[in-house]
């Protein structure tokens, strides 16, 4: 009998220091529970996220950590660009 996993894909695109920046900021927030990576796509640069859990549940909950964390980087980001 094997469990079941779930598993879903988060990408974000933008600019390779923004992503690097980004990636930065998770990788000390329970990097056992997710993997990324940064790549060229396309004369533009993408932060991929794969979260894999045992359930949605569990899932859902590491994907909301790191969209509230994502977006805190970002502000932040955003308003050290406008000083």
């Amino acid at each position: 009998m094997s469990m079941s996993k779930v598993s879903t894909t988060l990408v974000w695109s933008g600019s390779k220091s923004r992503a690097e920046a980004l990636l930065a900021g998770i990788s000390a927030d329970d990097p056992h529970t997710f993997s990324a990576d940064i790549r060229e796509v396309d004369d533009r640069w993408e932060l991929r996220i794969i979260v894999v859990g045992k359930s949605l549940r569990n899932v859902r909950s590491t994907v909301d950590d790191l969209l509230a964390c994502l977006g805190a980087i970002e502000s932040t980001l955003n308003a050290i660009k406008r000083e």
